[in-house]
């Protein structure tokens, strides 16, 4: 590996969120917090499931950064890659549009991501956080990563609150408790903002779109030729799609499904 490829982007921002996630929790245990309590009481029960979340939380992190999310093949070699990706206009009703920056037939709710130069099934947005998509493929695992993250940083909340002591004189308390009042800080605002993107996400999920179709449906054809969304098959099935890929079936499939069904229904008005 090249010397300079460890100064990407990719690389300074999970270095920078690791280093952060473990810093924040040093300042826990160091200060006089609950963890601290519990730790020189012998009672370690807690402070180990709080260090297995944070881990946990990292570890979805890193996957959620470093995994495939959904590119879609340039030249795909199986079989099977083939017939999804570049015959997928069966029916012809659905044409395939070619990306005018990387030249691949793109799959119905791809999208092509300008930082990373490849189209993306299911396109949800690029995460500057992570440095990556989020797509098909991981989109899942990130919605967990936020509610596993909420968690974390709520309970570390509480800790970093239960340190504070507002008894001392300014100067003393500014030089005991500064760093942990910074890292209450801190977290607060990590936590509003994980709060957010999980309630967003959730909806999103829930109704079967994407940050980028509810964000630009007035600019992506198959969205803006009709009122609503051609996606939604109910809470029940959105969510068994999502988490559980049932049914398995194309985006193209399904959205010919329901044109069929609409046809069928004005005829028989």
């Amino acid at each position: 590996m090249a010397p300079w490829a460890l100064l990407s982007p990719g690389v300074l921002v999970r270095t920078g969120h690791t280093v952060l996630t473990w810093g924040i929790t040093l300042v826990l245990f160091l200060h006089d917090t609950e963890l601290r309590q519990w730790e020189e009481q012998g009672e370690l029960l807690l402070p180990l499931t709080f260090l297995l979340l944070v881990l946990g939380s990292l570890l979805l992190y890193l996957a959620v950064s470093l995994m495939d999310p959904g590119y879609v093949n340039v030249q795909p070699q199986p079989q099977e890659e083939v017939k999804e990706e570049q015959t997928a206009m069966v029916p012809q009703a659905i044409p395939l549009r070619r990306c005018r920056h990387c030249m691949v037939l793109q799959p119905l709710r791809a999208r092509h991501c300008r930082e990373c130069r490849r189209c993306v099934r299911r396109y949800d947005h690029h995460c500057p956080w992570m440095e990556n998509c989020v797509g098909e493929r991981n989109h899942p695992l990130f919605v967990a990563y936020l509610a596993l993250q909420l968690v974390v940083l709520l309970w570390g909340l509480h800790l970093a609150w239960s340190g504070l002591q507002f008894s001392q004189p300014w100067g003393l308390w500014l030089r005991s408790s500064g760093l942990l009042f910074a890292t209450f800080l801190l977290l607060s605002l990590f936590s509003l903002v994980a709060s957010l993107l999980l309630t967003s996400h959730l909806y999103l999920v829930a109704s079967n779109t994407t940050t980028w179709e509810f964000i630009s449906s007035h600019r992506i054809a198959y969205l803006r030729q009709r009122p609503g969304n051609p996606f939604d098959r109910g809470l029940t099935r959105n969510l068994a799609h999502f988490f559980c890929g049932w049914p398995s079936r194309s985006w193209e499939t399904l959205r010919a499904e329901e044109e069929e069904e609409e046809e069928g229904s004005s005829q028989a008005v």
